[in-house]
């Protein structure tokens, strides 16, 4: 079984058991687990059709459970102009959250 679902603008297509990474957002301590209830799209996987929500699936929610915080690859950027030796360069690293999908719930 497998759902697609709405975080932060984004659609994610997860299955009981994946690992995903999220944005970075603000969680208590105490919190385990989260639940999506933004569900777009909801499938058996067999070839049967999915149930399609307009725009979201009524009742539908995707569980979560919190593994940590991680930090994504590091991208490098830089400017350069040519003959006059001006070099500069930067370098970022985004924070997501990420978590394991534990259970799909369709309406």
């Amino acid at each position: 079984m497998y759902a697609i679902f709405e975080d932060s603008g984004t659609q994610i297509k997860v299955n009981v058991g994946d690992i995903v990474d999220l944005d970075t957002r603000e969680v208590a301590d105490d919190v385990k687990s989260l639940t999506f209830d933004k569900v777009l799209a909801v499938g058996s996987g067999d070839g049967t059709a999915a149930k399609l929500g307009m725009p979201y699936l009524k009742g539908a929610t995707v569980v979560a459970s919190i593994v940590g915080d991680v930090q994504g690859d590091k991208l490098r950027t830089g400017k350069y102009k040519r003959r006059k030796g001006y070099r500069r360069q930067a370098g970022h690293r985004q924070d997501y959250l990420r978590v394991e999908i534990t259970a799909i719930q369709a309406a």
